[in-house]
């Protein structure tokens, strides 16, 4: 048996390889990401952020320091949230989004820059909801994937169907063609920064939650498709999360599958007790 170790000198983490003879057991890193959508006043930031900084310490403490906590909130609370979680090791402040031109004329836009500025770590991409109402495209999406990567923030790449493409049977392509046009055109060692979010379109906000057994197929099949792009190390190293109504009721059944690493949480984020709760299901 030998292992080796390797230290993320950014995210100041250590990470293992273990190697059994010829197989090799990768630790993923796992991750309970809060997508905060368009919620919450500057006060309710600040108090949702303090119980989940004051509930991680008591009861995740340094036994689970190896779940990272990454907290979304709407561009308005980054600087306001960042300062009442800087000296926690495993809590990261994300993004919900970015623009995909990095400077210039685009009223209401947020380019990479001036989130890396704000100390941003994170930065959500291709959310369905970005997908759908803004009509983001996975070439657009591929831009943003490049600024964030640009500017040393790590994307959070969403991917996802609908329940007609479920139906259809075509849901499989079609997560594959979407990771395929935003993510294909990285380098080894940049693809190596990302976390994938597979998003079942028909389980966001609905109450209905794909099982654990379909949860595991489709991230079984993220991980093939992008074992045939940039290796089987590379695939075994990265994060996939699921995200489509994950609770405290149902987090412990999906994490166990073997290729989930976490969840993308909405609604349950935005409740300090369910979001830690979520963290503790690993």
């Amino acid at each position: 048996m030998e292992f080796s170790v390797f230290f993320n000198k950014k995210k100041e983490k250590f990470y293992f390889k273990i190697h059994l003879n010829s197989n090799q057991t990768i630790m993923r890193q796992k991750i309970v990401a809060g997508n905060w959508k368009m919620n919450l006043t500057k006060e309710e930031a600040q108090s949702l952020t303090s119980e989940i900084v004051g509930i991680n310490n008591d009861e995740l403490g340094t036994n689970q320091q190896d779940v990272k906590l990454i907290l979304c909130p709407p561009f308005i609370h980054i600087s306001t949230i960042k300062s009442l979680f800087k000296s926690t090791k495993n809590i990261y402040l994300g993004a919900q989004n970015i623009a995909s031109q990095d400077k210039g004329a685009y009223t209401g836009e947020i380019s990479a820059e001036m989130l890396s500025s704000y100390q941003v770590e994170y930065v959500i991409i291709g959310h369905s909801e970005r997908r759908q109402y803004f009509e983001e495209t996975n070439q657009e999406i591929a831009q943003k994937i490049d600024l964030t990567l640009s500017k040393n923030m790590l994307p959070i790449f969403c991917c996802g169907e609908t329940l007609e493409l479920r139906k259809k049977g075509n849901h499989i392509d079609f997560i594959k063609n979407q990771i395929s046009e935003s993510l294909f055109h990285l380098s080894n060692s940049d693809f190596e920064k990302v976390v994938i979010a597979y998003e079942p379109i028909w389980a966001i906000g609905t109450g209905k939650t794909a099982s654990s057994q379909q949860a595991q197929e489709m991230h079984a099949e993220i991980r093939k498709h992008i074992a045939s792009k940039f290796g089987q190390q590379i695939a075994d190293q990265t994060s996939i999360l699921y995200g489509g109504s994950c609770k405290p009721n149902n987090a412990k059944e999906i994490f166990a599958c073997p290729d989930v690493d976490g969840g993308l949480i909405g609604g349950a984020a935005l409740k300090s007790r369910d979001f830690v709760e979520i963290a503790k299901s690993f």
